[in-house]
């Protein structure tokens, strides 16, 4: 569980920087982060399955470049949602998802090697 909650944390913080060095991306505090990420967390669990099972021909096509086009609309889908997170323009969402998803690899190899898994 505090696996869990470190990941969050350290993810709103990550929207956070990334809206320091991304002027398309405003975040309007680390309340704002927290429900960001959360979202995020919750539109890549539940809707990104469904657009990549209906996007499949296309992500084929083009070698799974097209998953860089699933992320962008999970991240402006995830800035529909919200007030305090707004993602302005199409080309910003695109580098803000991989910035994102970069910095959320890296968070989740470091809270690996201070949270081992107990898998046998």
């Amino acid at each position: 569980m505090l696996k869990i909650f470190t990941k969050w944390f350290l993810s709103a913080s990550a929207l956070l920087i990334l809206a320091q060095f991304d002027q398309g991306i405003i975040v309007n505090g680390f309340q704002s982060a927290l429900v960001a990420s959360l979202l995020i967390g919750l539109l890549n669990m539940i809707v990104r399955p469904i657009l990549l099972i209906l996007t499949l021909p296309v992500t084929l096509i083009t070698l799974g470049l097209f998953l860089f086009v699933i992320n962008a609309f999970i991240f402006v889908m995830a800035s529909s949602f919200l007030e305090g997170f707004e993602v302005i323009g199409f080309g910003n969402a695109l580098i803000g998802s991989i910035m994102y998803s970069i910095l959320g690899i890296v968070i989740d190899s470091a809270l690996e090697r201070l949270f081992p898994s107990r898998n046998f």
